[in-house]
């Protein structure tokens, strides 16, 4: 025979899903939400949105170039984070600083960690918190809805905790006639979109829905508004387009319970009694960090797997 036998670790199984596939998926599930943000906030959403996934590509591209690895652009991995990064932005952020946050997420993140699979955080949400911190008034200019002009607006959410005045029903935040980043202010949408990644089996829906029934259980015993706070704010995509990362988030059922439910306490205290009306990216980086933790805690054990006696 002249053929060899390869003989290679488990598991001995072939799934068709590629990367490419997964990332395509996750792009038309977001497109609904990030077309209506355009819509709604203007041509300059548009502009914003595109300078993100551009320079996110770019930036991958040279990386990639420069270290003389195999170009991994073709994945959309990068298209994604870049479009992720965009709609966690205001329609009226500079685009130098929309740049800056496609750098820290392709280049710091994620290529200083290894690449796709190795990062220990999300990368736009964690480009999102650092021009969060840097700009923090640039990242907190909103806009009214359809307003010829770039008008100053207080979400619904700031409203909610006694920051700002807002007007915004419930209906309305609901359907994203609200003041936001690009593409957070329709929940409708964003759930389409969250929906379609559970019919696709590209995400599971325990992390969601545990971080936000969480964050509605914890509002219902302080007397707030439950529908306004999870239909305000990056609750919506954050909880469905990116604490569900496959590479942060953990990999068991309990483990997901564990992350989701902790993101949502997260949220809610930084919501309740911090400075800043908005806590999920800060929940979702810090339950990333506990992610091998939980992991390891919730692990499932072999068949017949006995804990080594001590000594021994």
């Amino acid at each position: 025979m002249s053929k060899l036998l390869n003989v290679a670790s488990s598991p001995h199984m072939r799934h068709p899903d590629t990367t490419r596939g997964i990332m395509l998926d996750v792009v038309i599930a977001l497109l609904p939400a990030a077309v209506f943000g355009c819509v709604i906030f203007g041509w300059r959403s548009a502009a914003v949105l595109a300078v993100t996934a551009a320079s996110a590509v770019v930036f991958e591209y040279l990386w990639n170039l420069i270290c003389k690895k195999p170009q991994t652009v073709g994945d959309l991995s990068a298209l994604v984070t870049g479009v992720i990064l965009g709609m966690n932005l205001p329609s009226t952020i500079p685009f130098w600083m929309a740049i800056i946050g496609s750098f820290i997420a392709i280049i710091i993140v994620k290529q200083f960690f290894g690449g796709l699979g190795h990062n220990f955080a999300n990368p736009a949400m964690t480009a999102r918190i650092a021009l969060m911190v840097s700009f923090p008034a640039a990242m907190t200019k909103f806009v009214t809805p359809f307003a010829v002009d770039a008008i100053s607006s207080a979400t619904p959410l700031a409203s909610l905790y006694g920051e700002a005045t807002s007007t915004v029903s419930i209906k309305e935040a609901f359907f994203g006639l609200q003041g936001g980043c690009i593409g957070e202010t329709s929940a409708f949408l964003l759930i389409i979109g969250g929906i379609y990644l559970v019919i696709r089996r590209i995400i599971n829906p325990i992390i969601p829905v545990c971080f936000i029934g969480t964050v509605a259980l914890a509002t219902l015993f302080t007397g707030d508004n439950v529908l306004l706070a999870i239909c305000s704010g990056g609750l919506m995509l954050g909880s469905i387009f990116m604490a569900t990362d496959y590479t942060t988030s953990p990999t068991t059922n309990l483990g997901k319970i564990i992350f989701g439910v902790g993101c949502g306490l997260i949220t809610f205290i930084i919501r309740q009694f911090a400075s800043l009306p908005e806590g999920v990216s800060y929940s979702i980086l810090l339950m990333n960090i506990l992610v091998p933790y939980i992991n390891r805690i919730t692990e499932h054990k072999p068949f017949g797997y006995v804990k080594a006696k001590e000594g021994k």
